[in-house]
């Protein structure tokens, strides 16, 4: 199957956004670059995940590289997404990897891939394989990113404080109140 590799280089903007009440959100990333804009869903633990090892890799790799001054977060981006919103694909993948040469992060999204398909290497566009997203983000655009989807994430139902499974609004059949309702 051809695939299709769009690379946004330095993006505009990128995002984790979501539409919908919390319990019943649907999650998406938006990279815009100039009149561009990529629209890709996901789920909320993919994008819990995206921003906890984009920390960290920053944390590990910037710091031996002495970019003390860029590792604070970019000015915080509180837009919605942009609208309409066109769903480019699902993602079922993730490729993360530091650019030593220009001290950014290089961020490739893979769609879901049917049967045994393979993800390509990072930086590899090869016609075989699923669609990709591809960006790169300076340290401090990854750490805004990573703070936005991490109160993203936060912002949704509170947890039971006996079982920590999410509260409903309409109640909660808590397992361990022996499926009593709280």
């Amino acid at each position: 199957m051809s695939r299709t590799v769009t690379d946004h280089g330095s993006p505009d903007r990128f995002v984790a956004g979501t539409i919908g009440l919390p319990g019943d959100r649907t999650f998406f990333l938006q990279s815009r670059k100039g009149p561009d804009v990529q629209t890709v869903v996901l789920e909320k633990e993919q994008v819990a995940l995206l921003a906890e090892k984009l920390v960290e890799l920053i944390d590990e790799a910037a710091h031996p590289a002495g970019a003390a001054a860029e590792l604070e977060p970019d000015p915080a981006d509180l837009e919605p997404l942009e609208t309409p919103l066109t769903e480019a694909f699902r993602v079922g993948a993730f490729g993360i990897g530091w650019d030593t040469t220009e001290g950014r992060v290089v961020l490739e999204i893979h769609a879901v891939t049917e049967g045994d398909e393979e993800i390509p290497d990072i930086g590899d566009d090869t016609e075989d394989g699923p669609d990709c997203l591809r960006v790169w983000l300076s340290p401090g655009a990854a750490r805004a990113f990573a703070a936005r989807s991490a109160s993203l994430v936060a912002a949704g139902r509170p947890p039971c404080p006996f079982c920590h499974l999410p509260l409903d609004p309409e109640g909660h059949i808590c397992p361990r109140a022996n499926g009593y309702r709280r």
